[in-house]
């Protein structure tokens, strides 16, 4: 009986304690229309301390909604144009030698804000990408012999153009696996388009006010861990996972031969902590399976690799994670 007072209590606290998410999303639809997923992936990625890979053709508000996202959280924005003549120093920031007081004095990167975003990440050499990858793992940078620890919360929200990769270099998997979550972007429907015409045909500019403050945001990120996950959901998260390395254990071995390689144990982390991030963003105290299944896809889809085999059937890892997902009992 103890167990269910303290559903209820935790329950309580976090519908309290999240009410900032409507907040919020009112604050980033006065200038980001529909998007709701995309919208919803960036506070899971703020709220878990992960970073977020949006993958869509230009012109979706990709940097839009990083920018408003930042403006409603009175946070530092900065925005990096990867290119192919990018240096890592671009990113992270060098030493300056000053002539004045002979000594070498640091100049900070972009790198150093709250939101980052990474334009087109996979025009930039591995070098630079790597360096990138180092500061979102690591949460510090270093330039010459001193570490610089970064601002909190600290977002990267990069991404990727899937048309024209003329000239690109592809995210290798170890690097791709650093990111909590990987969200294609869709185009919006008719409605939600006329209105995006209208507003930006009426020359009238939203002014975006900050609604919420980097310290409600830093508690949050704590509380998101005490949302209460049944044992039950965590097999059921683990038997997703080990069904995306083992098929033919759960039923499935006509993927076998479609998958290469299944989910490190980054991909079960995320996976528990997103199903947690979004049962708080519905304002939940307790994770229920709907909450697994609405981010299973952006969890696992660039953690899976596929087979030549799989690309010949014309299979992408989003149809091996539903077959996983439909054949997996829920509790």
């Amino acid at each position: 009986m103890e167990m269910e007072v303290d559903i209820k209590k935790i329950n309580e606290k976090i519908e309290k304690e999240s009410a900032f998410i409507d907040l919020l999303t009112f604050e980033i639809n006065k200038v980001i229309v529909g998007q709701k997923v995309m919208i919803e992936r960036l506070l899971i990625g703020l709220l878990g301390q992960g970073h977020v890979l949006l993958e869509g053709v230009p012109g979706l508000a990709k940097t839009l909604a990083i920018n408003t996202l930042s403006k409603a959280i009175s946070g530092s924005f900065s925005r990096i144009q990867f290119t192919p003549d990018l240096l890592p120093a671009d990113v992270i920031g060098t030493l300056i030698y000053n002539m004045k007081e002979t000594k070498f004095s640091v100049k900070k990167g972009p790198i150093f804000a709250n939101f980052v975003l990474a334009d087109e990440i996979n025009r930039a050499p591995a070098k630079v990408q790597s360096a990138l990858l180092e500061a979102m793992q690591e949460r510090q940078v270093t330039i010459g012999d001193e570490s610089f620890i970064l601002d909190k919360p600290f977002l990267v929200m990069a991404t990727q153009n899937p048309i024209d990769q003329e000239g690109t270099y592809s995210l290798p998997e170890a690097q791709v696996d650093r990111f909590m979550l990987k969200t294609i972007v869709d185009y919006p429907n008719k409605d939600e388009e006329k209105s995006i015409i209208r507003s930006n045909l009426s020359g009238v500019q939203e002014k975006i006010k900050p609604v919420v403050s980097i310290k409600q945001i830093l508690k949050a990120q704590k509380l998101v861990n005490e949302v209460y996950m049944d044992e039950k959901i965590e097999s059921y998260i683990l038997d997703i996972i080990f069904a995306t390395r083992y098929p033919a254990k759960y039923n499935l071995s006509e993927l076998d031969p479609l998958i290469s390689f299944g989910a490190s144990p980054r991909g079960s982390i995320n996976l528990a902590l997103a199903s947690k991030c979004y049962a708080f963003i519905n304002r939940r105290g307790y994770v229920i399976p709907e909450d697994v299944r609405a981010v299973v896809h952006d969890v696992l889809q660039h953690r899976i690799g596929i087979t030549y085999e799989a690309e010949a059937e014309n299979l992408t890892s989003i149809d091996i994670i539903n077959k996983i997902v439909n054949e997996i009992e829920v509790p």
